[in-house]
């Protein structure tokens, strides 16, 4: 498969970011994580961008996870502390940007997927969508502390649990009673919902929107514990290697609990 692409396009004061890797769900490859990051760079500095859109290619999903096949070089702990380091560098990109983000979720939102998504202002999505982080059945692996406190702060602690314990996943009905979602479109209609939203949070002042922005960040970071024992723990497992090695095999994993 390809190493993937994002791409940007921008028209008037709205700028479209697309995940592009359809054959593979668009899931992301270290490539695709670097153009997000230098897009976020881009976008920050542009002033004339009132409103940023994310949305995967193909209408299969939008993002299903970072590829897995890139985990099976992971020899410690300490790999999956700097992978999480790196994701949570990249995930903060997209929250810090100082305007206001929607994701527009088709399919699947897996994942690294899902952590992108939870650091979107807003999100809508098609009736079919399915959002989770399922790794309790398949990597065996965890997530960093702030992509926990998103997950946390978007849906309940109740809804977590179900996601990270149970390996859930949530049906686009269940995310939009819990607020998560702000509205779900038929895909015939997603596009024009999408503008819809996305020209009325261009029409609104941008000052406000920013500075609010940056005080609800700051409430969920403040005071927020360091979690890198525990994302030892769990990168450095025989489970983890057996999650990998289940996953690219096409197995199911055999979990033993160390």
């Amino acid at each position: 498969m390809s190493d993937g692409a994002v791409h940007l396009s921008v028209e008037g004061p709205i700028a479209s970011v697309t995940f592009d890797r359809p054959e593979a769900r668009n899931a992301m490859t270290w490539a695709m994580y670097e153009s997000l990051e230098r897009i976020c760079g881009v976008l920050r500095g542009d002033a004339s961008v009132r409103v940023v859109r994310f949305r995967g290619a193909g209408g299969q999903a939008f993002v299903a996870g970072t590829d897995i096949a890139q985990f099976q070089d992971f020899r410690s702990g300490d790999d999956g502390v700097a992978y999480e380091r790196r994701i949570d560098d990249c995930v903060a990109l997209v929250e810090d940007l100082p305007m206001p983000t929607v994701a527009v979720l088709e399919g699947w939102a897996i994942g690294g997927g899902l952590a992108i998504a939870t650091a979107s202002d807003f999100r809508i999505a098609t009736p079919g969508t399915k959002l989770g982080v399922p790794i309790a059945r398949t990597l065996g692996n965890c997530l960093s502390m702030a992509n926990v406190a998103r997950l946390v702060a978007a849906v309940g602690r109740p809804r977590a649990e179900r996601l990270l314990l149970l390996a859930d996943l949530l049906t686009a009905e269940e995310a939009l009673a819990a607020g998560y979602l702000l509205e779900i479109a038929p895909a015939g209609e997603l596009d024009a919902a999408s503008d819809r939203l996305c020209q009325r949070l261009a029409s609104l002042a941008p000052v406000t929107q920013k500075v609010s922005k940056q005080a609800m960040n700051r409430l969920q970071r403040a005071q927020l514990p360091d979690a890198e024992d525990l994302i030892r723990t769990a990168y450095g497992s025989a489970d983890f290697r057996e999650g990998v090695a289940a996953f690219v095999g096409k197995r199911s994993p055999g979990w033993q609990g160390r």
